[in-house]
């Protein structure tokens, strides 16, 4: 197989490790606007460099484009890709808006090229024991969860950039952004979301960003009795805190703090089972499942087996970051069932 990569940042970088040493792939290009980025790239992972997608996918012909650029540019390159039968591997977020999820999901119901989510943290040992225990179900029925994000990001992060901070390119903040994993693991441990409540606003970045840097949100999801959880995430914190999720259970609370899982007893006891995992390949909070969930893909191509990020599974997940979006922005209770 052959793939390319669009867009040469940090997460390119992840990407292109395991491309090279665990995928039965060659990586034939590499695009980016940035031409002096895109051939210090394309040196570095021995490929070619482009500054058009287009001229790539034509003289390169992939197999598979790795879309991790810029949020607004998701959209338009993967419908650009699939509609000539390119398969694509996108980094989050899916989209940026309810009118560009849409549009993706057309253009995957009209093609038989792939689309697979960059949803690592869900392969995070942590998070797969968690998922096993509530669906053994010897933690009994879920009574109640939250999901917190502190982490820290100053106006150099966004004065930097060309695209983050603005609306219209990077679609929102701390949620689609810096906590939609922690988002995306709420729904994945816990069900459909039937419904949320969100509120958001900019404490510390005033005249600096156009998006939020605080968001707070409350979920109701599906079950045998209405499950609520609650959600805050805020990059005007001090500190960049590993995200906490915790799940109040009839026998057991279950605590995931990044590659942690924590076990808590009515009776006092605690349990911190060993789970094994990889080594890191990027920033320490974007967890140790690229691996996993890249070559899982390609496995789940090479052998015509569904992926389990691919759009029907992910779909609960990306209308509740839109919801709570559209909560927030429209003061009002969005019934996610009715998206």
């Amino acid at each position: 197989m052959k793939s390319a990569i669009a867009g040469c940042g940090s997460i390119a970088q992840v990407h292109s490790q395991v491309l090279t040493n665990w995928v039965n792939t060659r990586l034939t290009g590499a695009v980016d606007i940035d031409v002096p980025k895109v051939k210090a790239f394309a040196d570095t992972w021995h490929t070619r460099a482009y500054s058009s997608l287009e001229d790539m996918l034509r003289q390169e012909k992939p197999d598979v484009l790795h879309i991790c650029t810029p949020h607004v540019l998701h959209v338009p390159m993967a419908e650009y890709a699939l509609t000539r039968g390119i398969h694509v591997f996108m980094e989050k977020p899916p989209a940026i808006s309810p009118e560009q999820f849409r549009q993706l999901k057309e253009v995957v119901q009209s093609t038989d090229a792939r689309l697979g989510f960059c949803y690592q943290n869900r392969f995070n040992p942590s998070v797969r024991e968690a998922k096993r225990l509530l669906s053994s179900q010897k933690t009994g029925r879920i009574l109640g969860a939250r999901g917190i994000v502190t982490w820290h990001r100053d106006a150099l992060y966004y004065t930097e950039s060309t695209w983050r901070g603005r609306l219209s390119t990077e679609g929102g903040g701390a949620l689609i952004n810096q906590s939609i994993h922690t988002l995306d693991l709420l729904q994945y441990l816990l069900g459909k979301p039937l419904s949320v409540e969100a509120s958001m606003t900019n404490h510390h970045l005033k005249n600096v960003i156009e998006v939020e840097d605080t968001l707070e949100a409350y979920i109701q999801f599906e079950g045998s009795e209405t499950v609520n959880a609650s959600f805050y995430a805020t990059t005007a914190y001090c500190a960049d805190v590993p995200p906490l999720i915790e799940i109040v259970c009839e026998h057991m609370t279950l605590r995931i703090e990044d590659l942690e899982l924590t076990l808590f007893y009515p009776d006092g006891r605690r349990e911190k089972p060993i789970l094994e995992h990889d080594k890191a390949l990027g920033k320490s909070y974007w967890g140790t499942g690229h691996r996993d969930c890249i070559t899982t893909f390609y496995r789940a191509l090479q052998e015509g087996k569904p992926f389990e990020l691919e759009l029907p599974t992910m779909e609960d997940s990306i209308w509740l970051m839109l919801g709570t979006y559209a909560s927030a922005r429209e003061n009002r209770v969005v019934e996610l069932g009715l998206t």
